[in-house]
This record gives C-alpha cells, sequence and structure tokens, in this order.
C-alpha cells in the first residue's frame, strides 16, 4: 500500500492523548447521520486530517455475511455513505471492498445494500478477491500476511466497523475489522494457526500495524448484542464514534457497553505493541456517561483459553473452557458451520455425509475459535460454558 507522508495528515501521537469523537444519532436517516459523521470529523479537525485530493482511500466496511441492514450484522449503507460523502468532498478518490466469511465479495455487497449505496456515488468495488503476500518484519508476532489486492493498491483505508458482540474477542470493532482486508478462507487458516486468542489477538494487531487505516469510524446507532456477530439482538446505542486510535475507539465503546477493556485481547496488546492506547481518553463532542448501557448482553467472565496441547489442556477444553453447542431444532442442515471450520479433519461435520441430520461436534478437534458460531445463519449454534466453568467463575 502506498502511503502519503505528511504532517497535516492524523495520526496517534505518543505524547498526546487519544481523542475519540462521540456524536449521538438516534437512527439511520440519511440526513441526520450525515451530520453525524460530519460533526465527528469537524471534532478531529476535519477530513482534509485524513485525506488528500486525488489520494485513492479505499472504504473497509463490516461485511460479515450476506445480510440485509436490518439484520444488523453490517455496516449500515447510511453510516457508509455519510463517510463517502464526506471524504469525497475533502477532493479523496474512493472504492470499497471486505471480503466476508462466506460467499462472494460483490454478492454479499448487494444483499448488504452497500453495493447500491456505492454504485450511486459511483465507487467501485475493489479486488478483495485476489491476494499478494506481504512482508512485515516489525510485526510482534505475525512476519507475513496475504493481503487482498484492492487494499495494498489504495493509498490509505478508512475503517467503518460495526459494534457487536463477538465470541472469540467478546466485542467486535475497529482493530478486528481488518481482517476483512485477508480474502477467501485464509482468515480461517490463521484460526487453524493461532487457536489461542492471544496469539489471534496479537496477529490482528500486526495486521493492523501493517495496514495502518487513517480513520476509524464505528456505526454504533443500532449494536448488536447477546450471541454476536451474526445472531445477535439489537440494542440501540444512538451512537457513531471516529478516531485514528483504534484501541481508544474499541476501549470507548467497551465502556459505553460496560466491558472493561482490560478483557478485550485485542486492546491489551494494541496498547503493548504500540498500536495505540485504551487509557486518558479524550472524548469529543457528546458525554460518554450518556451512551453507557449497563445491562449490555455480553461476556465479561475472564478469559479461559485452551493453550497448549496435551493432556491438561484437553481435559480444561472439554469441562472448563466455553465450546460451541449446536441446537438440533434450530438447524437447517445448510452445512455453513462445517464450511468454515479451519481444522482438518472437521471440529463439527456430518456424520457418514448424511446432509439430512444436522451436523455434531468432536470436541477433542474443536479448537474454540467460534468460526461456526459467527456464521450460523440461523442462531443455531451458541456459546456455552461447561459446569466446571461456571463453578471457577462464580
Amino acid at each position: 500500500m502506498a502511503r502519503t507522508e505528511g504532517k497535516e495528515l492524523e495520526t496517534p501521537s505518543s505524547t498526546m492523548p487519544p481523542r475519540v469523537a462521540l456524536v449521538r444519532c438516534e437512527d439511520y436517516k440519511a440526513r441526520r447521520v450525515w451530520e453525524a459523521v460530519g460533526r465527528g470529523l469537524d471534532l478531529l479537525g476535519g477530513a482534509k486530517k485524513f485525506v488528500r485530493p486525488g489520494e485513492q482511500i479505499l472504504l473497509k466496511p463490516n461485511l460479515l455475511v450476506a445480510a440485509a441492514p436490518v439484520k444488523l450484522v453490517t455496516t449500515h449503507p447510511a453510516v457508509f455513505t455519510a463517510v463517502a460523502r464526506h471524504l469525497r468532498a475533502a477532493g479523496a478518490s474512493l472504492s470499497f471492498g471486505d471480503s466476508p466469511a462466506v460467499g462472494p465479495p460483490g454478492v454479499t455487497a448487494w444483499r448488504a445494500e452497500l453495493a447500491s449505496a456505492a454504485a450511486q456515488l459511483d465507487i467501485p468495488l475493489a479486488d478483495f478477491s485476489k491476494g499478494v503476500r506481504v512482508s512485515f518484519p516489525e510485526g510482534g508476532l505475525a512476519k507475513r500476511f496475504t493481503i487482498a489486492a484492492g487494499a495494498l493498491a489504495a493509498d490509505g483505508i478508512v475503517s467503518l466497523p460495526k459494534l457487536k458482540t463477538h465470541g472469540l474477542t467478546r466485542m467486535t470493532g475497529a482493530i478486528k475489522n481488518q481482517l476483512g482486508c485477508v480474502p477467501g478462507f485464509l482468515k480461517a487458516e490463521w484460526h487453524a494457526r493461532m487457536p489461542d486468542v492471544e496469539h489471534f489477538s496479537q496477529m490482528l494487531v500486526d495486521l493492523n500495524r501493517l495496514l495502518q487505516p487513517r480513520l476509524y469510524v464505528m456505526d454504533a446507532i443500532v449494536a448488536m448484542e447477546g450471541n454476536g456477530p451474526r445472531s445477535g439482538d439489537p440494542r440501540p446505542m444512538s451512537a457513531v464514534l471516529l478516531s485514528s486510535d483504534p484501541v481508544a475507539l474499541d476501549a470507548t465503546a467497551c465502556r459505553m457497553i460496560n466491558l472493561d477493556p482490560a478483557l478485550v485481547p485485542t486492546i491489551t496488546w494494541g496498547e503493548k505493541h504500540g498500536l495505540g492506547r485504551a487509557r486518558n481518553v479524550e472524548i469529543l463532542g457528546d458525554p460518554l456517561k450518556q451512551f453507557i448501557v449497563p445491562d449490555f448482553a455480553v461476556n465479561r467472565r475472564p478469559a479461559i483459553a485452551p493453550g497448549k496441547r496435551g493432556k491438561l489442556a484437553s481435559v480444561m477444553s472439554k469441562w472448563v473452557v466455553p465450546r460451541p453447542v449446536l441446537a438440533p431444532a434450530s438447524c437447517t442442515c445448510c452445512g455453513t458451520c462445517v464450511q468454515v471450520c479451519p481444522v482438518k479433519p472437521k471440529a463439527i461435520d456430518f456424520g457418514d455425509s448424511n446432509q439430512q441430520l444436522p451436523p455434531n461436534y468432536d470436541y477433542g478437534r474443536c479448537i474454540r475459535c467460534y468460526c461456526c458460531q459467527e456464521v450460523c445463519p440461523e442462531n443455531a449454534i451458541t456459546i456455552q460454558t461447561p459446569l466446571l466453568g461456571r463453578i471457577i467463575h462464580r
């Protein structure tokens, strides 16, 4: 990716406190969202702090799966459109793209109504199907990535995450959104290579350090709580958050949903590796206390990672570590969970190749990446903690 040097472009500072613009936005009406995003940009110094005239800027929404905006799975087209209009007014040339968990990028974008929004603005879909190998010797853990060609072709990235719960990292926001810059099923390969949530989070931090998005604009107008990031429930938060510091932004979102940022490994590793800062955040715009939802449904238990393989780890995984559980009555046997399972042999599969009955888990193989739960279209898979794990955390 080409990166433009220049002091006028906003970058996180090690001496100044991190800044997050927090702006109230009650709904997805186009005018209201446009005004909220504009106010947030003004609080941070204006769109020209992040883009220059003529630069090619990639808009990176959250396009997990092909779902309509009403499902709250993807970045809302009203947020996408508002950001695009403001950046274009600052002189930027735009493209957009993401690599969904399942399905081709173009089809997913149309179902999420982002392709139609982009077409109205004449914004092309970038190439997120083809990947290019990139070395990153500065990585704390991951030293090499395969990145979507469309992301590498841009001069800069503006990330558009959606605030949702997540089985592995508790919440998905600014930092995790960049995983979609890894094309296709290579995302699942990272889960297989780094089944421990701590290592996986370090990889995500390294990925952000490589891509260096200039700005993060979080859609928290209506968030997703409970069984996210696909099958959760809507929770109005009435907010748009903007920052050049993804750690500060995610930490602020955590405080809004009454979740200790120290429980989110992408945040803790982000601080350790210099991606940003979670403490002493300067909130610009509306007061944080107006947005705090104490009973937001999110996992607040201390993490229990499966850890290294071995006899003790096997016992821990079976009796302590939260695991995905399938409800046969809700399962339609679509096979999406089997498709995305990254381990070989599969940890969830159809018995005797009979796809007329729901698949079964082999928890001895399961690495607790929760990819199956993440993409299940029927809300048939939930994450449950075994009895011993619940006793430990009483």
